[in-house]
Formats: structure tokens, sequence, C-alpha cells
């Protein structure tokens, strides 16, 4: 692991699909309050729109799907090369729709962050906008967590309430839940990378 040439933190964001939160991680890092270098974006899926906006910033990106059939580790086995050729430190979970195998995890031990659409520990899943609205609730959130071997556990570094309003469908919710999403991210990527908390 390394860091570029002036201390910043290399950083992987891995997605599967439209990159909402890498984008908020990009401009963040080229407006200088994300204080971090993006060395690599890499996703499972070869189609998704994330890799275009990177490659358009300019950050190298790497298309590495999931075969069929075969074992979570050899899927991940590119990935993994990838992170340690470019001298990743940290690795960012950025609507990344693939669940990491422990082996995966140990290889980054507290060095995997996640983004979830609730406040863990309630609602975790792929599905939280949905889960929390057919629960009835009236408030939601953001949580920004360490990846560990479970999940959607890990360390709570961060949560921010969003609150639901009456009638609110996932159309509605979600954008607000992704509202939060891109500032919350950013900010507590800062503190966390440079112990600010």
């Amino acid at each position: 692991m390394k860091t570029d040439a002036s201390g910043r933190p290399r950083i992987a964001i891995l997605i599967s699909g439209t990159g909402s939160n890498m984008e908020a991680i990009l401009s963040a890092c080229k407006n200088g309050s994300l204080d971090a270098e993006p060395a690599i974006v890499i996703s499972d899926n070869p189609d998704a729109a994330g890799l275009r906006k990177a490659r358009a910033r300019g950050v190298k990106t790497l298309a590495s799907p999931y075969r069929a059939r075969v074992p979570r580790e050899e899927n991940e086995a590119p990935i993994l090369k990838a992170l340690r050729d470019e001298g990743v430190e940290w690795v960012v979970l950025a609507g990344f729709m693939k669940i990491l195998t422990p082996g995966f995890v140990r290889a980054f031990p507290g060095r995997i962050v996640n983004i979830h659409p609730a406040l863990l520990p309630s609602f975790p899943g792929a599905h939280a906008i949905a889960d929390v609205l057919e629960a009835g609730s009236d408030i939601t959130g953001v949580t920004v967590h360490i990846v560990d071997e479970l999940v959607d556990h890990g360390t709570v570094i961060s949560q921010t309430e969003v609150a639901i309003f009456p009638g609110d469908t996932e159309e509605t919710l979600a954008p607000r839940i992704h509202d939060a999403e891109h500032k919350l991210y950013p900010r507590t990527l800062q503190q966390l990378f440079h112990d600010d908390f």
C-alpha cells in the first residue's frame, strides 16, 4: 500500500451501476474537500454507466464481471490483483452489489468502507428503502460503516437521518436518500482517512 507524492491515500471505488456516489467522491477529490487520490474505479458490471463517467474524469477503470458457477474467490481475484497493482490503501464501496468474501475483507482489514441507505443495524440488505417503507417507519437515513465479514455489519462511522413523508414511495424517497449519501460519504471519508473523528 502506498500514498501518492503528496501523501494522500490511494483509494479504489467499487461500483455496479450509475456511480452517483462515485461521482460525489471524485468531485470531492477534485475540489479538495476529500484529500485522497482515486487510483482506480472497478465494476463487476461491464456496462455500468459509472465506468464511463470515471473514464470521462480521467480515472483508470476496470470491468471485472463475475462468472456464474465460479467460486466468489476466483471472481474476486482480478479485483484484488488490480488493487494491489495500484497500491490501493482504502477500498470504497459505492453501490457495489456483490458480497465480499472473508478472504477479500481480510486482505484490507479495517480498510473497506461501505455506504448503506438505512440506519444500520436496522434494515440491512439490498432492499433497504423498500423495507423501511413497508415497515411504516417515519424516519430512515444513511450509514457509512467499515466492512467486516458479515453483510451490512461492521463498525458504524457516521449516520444521518432522512425523514419519511406521508405517501412516500421508493421513487420519492430514494432521491432524498441519495442526496444525503452524496453529502455524507465524502465528508466521512475525509474524516476517516485523516483521523478527524
